[in-house]
């Protein structure tokens, strides 16, 4: 046998296959999810969701309104709100989307692939205040959520305006951006167009991109189903804020008995052990949520519901202030950063918002140190509720890219003329940027 036939009897198989996979991925392929892999999906919060296209437009088009946040959204007791809005069968399912270090730079990548599904449509934002640190966006937990497919999506649409490039800038920043797709990241950076080579590499690596989200979107869901119809049985059969509160009290006096903190049991015996407990009294005393490149990364999100104009409810959260006052992070320092959230907001037509920063003191409102409780998720629904029940219509935001610079992430507090009078000299920039 001649040395030629004995390579492709070892090696022929495997080229013909990578050759056949290759055309597979590379042709058109449609699929539709069923109802039941969407309700699993929505209350999953896997990264092989938060980083696809397909599902999330299904379930987007099938009622389902996205609740943007992190880790406070695994934070499933009874009054969570996959858990009410499944018990008192309401008009929308909300649909997870962050975890651990989602923070709004991540989130603003996931979002590249439903522009058009949430066209003049609702979601919920729960801004957590952990995320706004000096340097925002962790590059590790960026990783974990860095969605090729939705980089392509960025690129492939991007213009040259003060968004893109700021984004691209940032996402260069980002370790886990790499090859063709760091050279468009260049490009778009430096308000260049992509060159025709780009957009071919790009388009190509988008198609196989959407065909594996299609075929593989649905592996490794997290089934929560069982979990969502157990708790929906601790709750009452007429829905009453009242009625909700008392479930809440006695779940939270339950679960929170081991410690003085008001956190739950599970989170202080695996999280605060006594060493740690004592490592972490007075440690976060020089914290300041005021001053980051956060603020920044959020107006993205921002400039990304203003272009679908979608209705947005704004949720920020309290902090456990019995920890607050233990690790020492200033309560005054919070609500400036607060104040400067809700400036920035504001000052740009965003006016859904619930401010819920004071209730850190109320007991059982909190689980833990920073994450939304038994109490908290009351109120939060108190808020959802209406919002979803409103008629919704078409939103028109006034954005401004002042919030993209670096005068505006170290600003101290938010001093409204001072900003009104910058967004006046930087509203022509923002037109000619847009």
């Amino acid at each position: 046998m001649s040395n030629k036939r004995r390579l492709w009897q070892i090696f022929g198989p495997v080229l013909c296959a990578f050759i056949l996979l290759l055309v597979v991925f590379l042709l058109p392929w449609e699929r539709t999810f069923s109802k039941e892999s969407l309700y699993e999906a929505a209350a999953s919060q896997t990264t092989t969701v938060f980083k696809g296209s397909k599902m999330k437009q299904e379930a987007y088009d099938d009622g389902y309104v996205p609740f943007y946040g992190s880790s406070e959204l695994s934070r499933m007791d009874p009054l969570h709100p996959s858990v009410l809005a499944e018990k008192y069968h309401r008009s929308y399912r909300p649909f997870l989307l962050g975890g651990p270090g989602s923070q709004s730079l991540a989130q603003y990548l996931g979002m590249q692939g439903t522009a058009k599904q949430l066209k003049d449509k609702k979601a919920v934002v729960i801004i957590s205040p952990q995320w706004f640190t000096k340097k925002g966006q962790d590059p590790n937990a960026f990783t974990m959520y860095y969605s090729p497919l939705q980089a392509c999506n960025f690129l492939l649409s991007a213009k040259n305006n003060k968004t893109d490039r700021y984004a691209a800038e940032r996402f260069l920043e980002m370790p886990e951006v790499k090859g063709e797709i760091k050279s468009g990241m260049r490009s778009v950076a430096k308000g260049e167009k992509l060159t025709s080579t780009q957009k071919f590499i790009l388009e190509n690596r988008r198609r196989m991109l959407n065909n594996e989200d299609k075929f593989f979107s649905t592996f490794q869901l997290r089934n929560r189903v069982e979990k969502i119809h157990k708790k929906t049985k601790l709750l009452p059969n007429t829905y009453s804020v009242a009625a909700l509160d008392k479930v809440a009290d006695q779940q939270a006096a339950e679960h929170t008995n081991s410690n003085d903190f008001g956190i739950d049991n599970n989170f202080f015996r695996l999280r605060l052990p006594n060493k740690t407990l004592k490592r972490l009294k007075g440690s976060q005393r020089n914290f300041d949520y005021t001053k980051s490149v956060e603020y920044s990364d959020f107006q993205l999100m921002l400039e990304q519901f203003a272009k679908q104009h979608t209705n947005v409810l704004f949720i920020i959260p309290a902090i456990n202030e019995k920890w607050s006052d233990y690790t020492g992070l200033s309560q005054p320092m919070y609500q400036r950063s607060v104040s400067k959230i809700k400036y920035q907001l504001t000052s740009q037509g965003f006016d859904n918002i619930t401010d819920l920063s004071r209730q850190g003191n109320r007991k059982y409102f909190m689980e833990d140190t920073i994450h939304l409780g038994w109490r908290g998720w009351v109120a939060v629904d108190r808020a959802v509720k209406p919002f979803m029940k409103k008629a919704n219509k078409p939103y028109n935001y006034s954005m401004h890219n002042y919030f993209y610079s670096k005068k505006w992430q170290i600003k101290p507090y938010a001093s409204p003329t001072g900003v009104t009078d910058q967004n006046k000299t930087n509203k022509k920039d923002s037109l000619k940027a847009k």
